[in-house]
């Protein structure tokens, strides 16, 4: 638990102090688009590989 505590800490420090905010909050819903999409991928490699489709 300790480890996303701290990503969330660098998530949030990143973002302290920057101008403009409508900046901001584009590069936020960014990197949480980046991480469904990466999510996405890992999930339909895994479920090929276990359901041993043709790669």
């Amino acid at each position: 638990m300790g480890t996303l505590t701290h990503f969330k800490n660098l998530y949030v420090g990143a973002f302290e102090n920057c101008k403009p905010e409508i900046l901001v909050v584009l590069l936020k819903v960014y990197s949480v688009f980046c991480a469904l999409m990466l999510f996405m991928a890992v999930y339909a490699f895994t479920y090929r590989a276990v359901n041993g489709f043709e790669f």
